[in-house]
């Protein structure tokens, strides 16, 4: 009888980012990925989105190490936090290492880990883990899935990934060697990204975007182009380059990330563009227009990238004008749209022009659409499988998928983040619930919570009024005010009737108040909350934050 094998989830299922998930075997953890979310409308003021690690920092002595599927942040964003509290190694590819490292050295933090590169195929003991690296095509190079070779059989987590069969670098997902997993151990447990699980059809190549911007470019005859995506998409940067390089331009990148992960990219031999054709940004202006491409941050419409500050005519190297072209060559996160929005506008207002995926086919996902997920299925042909790294929805019709492609229902779980799953030889089923919600940063870690998050909702939606008023401790009779203040609520300087009938209301409830005996202090802020609650609500249908100050002489 083998040993049974744990799965912690403590995020990317039911949201896109935050991905990490840990594995247990023989008492000790190995945790897969470890990213961050970026925040939505929902959460104003707030930087960026954390797993809940509190369960790992209850087990700190277990964790073995942490394995790398990829390098963009939603997957290994969050490791410059943990590694705060926990020190462990770190297992990757030399460009995922490259770009987490920039994170950790940063927030100085190198010294609590080792960063220990693996290469395509390659099959490692960390641990008890029997770990190995099978190479998967995706947006950023050099990505893998993780096949885990446990006592209760192989766990094969896919990452983020596509069929791309032309991919920029030639390297390819190898279904190959998931295919002889399959016949071989056969593959027990199944964890694959659901991003595109309701898109029909079959992921493009990145290589077709190569060919529409070099005729992009080839129509640009007399602009200067401005060309922005993320700054890990190294293909999207390489096929940039040789569109540049095809149609005699020099390149320039702006945006502190673009300049870092380019040199990063040039030194491991991932980007290969000219030294003759990069200039510093600074030279842009020695050369013609039409002889100039910039390759940018912002393509999110991020406020402080590259790009926004273009549109808002306030960027330092570059200003826009009627002989540019912008190329967004990205889609809008779901969540940014209307960020993306306000640049375009603001660059057309420049009189730009710009060409966004929705009018050409400059941008392609790096995630599986339904026949490539059903091909992994077909090749895989796991016992049982999870959906992971996806909202609820794409969760869901990723399960129906498999249930097409013949897993039979009771082998499929729908699991969401803080759940516990183990695998024994009876088969898999749930094992508890671990905490699992949201670290929200707001300059430091984990300073604002639901509550605060919930105040300023109010205050953006509703407004805040403040009444202050002084009474004396000994009869709660008033010695001062009450002053009403407000902010968002109405404009003072148009409603000074209506903030005089305030102050009326509210001291006629400190008078009954204090007629009562009613003289300490919690009770006579209650009675100002309430007083002026029902006040502004039946004269308004507003429900501001009301903020009694009662000060006591």
């Amino acid at each position: 009888m083998a040993d049974p094998v744990r799965l912690t989830f403590l995020g990317g299922l039911g949201e896109i980012g935050r991905n990490c998930a840990c594995v247990e075997v023989g008492g000790r953890i190995l945790m897969i990925d470890c990213g961050l979310m970026f925040p939505d409308l929902s959460m104003p003021g707030v930087d960026l989105v954390l797993p809940d690690f509190s369960w790992l920092r209850e087990n700190a002595d277990r964790l073995e190490a942490c394995v790398l599927t990829h390098g963009h942040e939603d997957h290994v964003g969050a490791l410059s936090y943990l590694l705060r509290d926990l020190s462990f190694p770190i297992y990757g590819s030399e460009l995922t290492l490259g770009l987490a490292r920039s994170r950790i050295e940063e927030a100085g933090l190198l010294d609590q880990t080792t960063l220990v590169e693996v290469r395509d195929g390659e099959r490692r003991m960390i641990g008890p883990f029997d770990v190995e690296f099978i190479p998967v095509a995706h947006s950023v190079p050099h990505g893998f899935a993780i096949a885990v070779h446990t006592p209760q059989g192989v766990i094969l987590h896919s990452g983020d990934w596509k069929i791309d069969l032309t991919p920029v670098d030639g390297r390819r997902t190898d279904l190959a060697r998931i295919g002889t997993i399959a016949t071989t151990e056969g593959i027990r447990l199944l964890l694959a990204d659901s991003t595109n699980a309701e898109e029909h059809g079959h992921t493009r190549s990145e290589a077709e975007v190569g060919i529409v911007l070099r005729e992009l470019f080839g129509q640009a005859v007399r602009q200067r182009l401005i060309v922005a995506c993320f700054a890990s998409h190294l293909h999207r940067i390489q096929e940039i380059a040789d569109a540049a390089v095809a149609h005699g331009r020099v390149i320039a990148t702006l945006g502190r990330s673009m300049a870092k992960n380019v040199a990063l990219g040039r030194q491991l031999g991932l980007l290969s563009i000219p030294d003759a054709n990069l200039v510093d940004i600074e030279r842009i202006a020695d050369y013609p227009p039409e002889r100039v491409c910039v390759v940018c941050t912002g393509s999110q419409g991020e406020p402080m990238s590259a790009l926004a500050l273009m549109a808002a005519g306030e960027n330092r190297w570059v200003k826009l004008g009627a002989g540019d072209t912008v190329i967004l060559s990205s889609h809008a996160i779901p969540g940014n749209e209307h960020s993306v929005g306000q640049v375009i506008d603001g660059i057309h207002r420049l009189g730009a022009d710009v060409i966004h995926s929705g009018l050409a086919a400059v941008h392609v996902s790096g995630h599986a659409k339904q026949e490539e997920i059903k091909t992994l299925f077909a090749v895989a042909q796991p016992q049982f499988f999870i959906p992971v790294h996806g909202e609820f929805r794409h969760l869901t019709h990723h399960t129906r998928l498999a249930m097409a492609m013949g897993i039979a229902d009771d082998h499929i779980m729908l699991c969401e983040d803080g759940d516990v799953v183990e695998m024994s030889d009876a088969g898999i089923d749930f094992a508890g619930e671990v905490a699992a919600g949201y670290l929200y940063v707001d300059g430091i870690v984990g300073d604002v919570g639901r509550g605060v998050l919930r105040d300023r909702r109010v205050l953006a939606e509703e407004g805040v009024v403040v009444v202050v008023v002084t009474v004396d401790a000994r009869t709660g009779e008033i010695v001062a005010g009450p002053e009403v203040i407000t902010r968002g609520w109405v404009y003072a300087p148009e409603a000074e009737s209506l903030l005089e009938e305030a102050r009326k209301v509210i001291t006629l409830s400190l008078e009954d108040a204090a007629a009562q005996g009613a003289t300490d202090y919690e009770t006579l802020k209650r009675h100002v909350r309430q007083a002026a609650g029902r006040f502004v609500n039946e004269r308004t249908r507003r429900r501001p934050m009301i903020v009694p100050v009662v000060m006591e002489v």
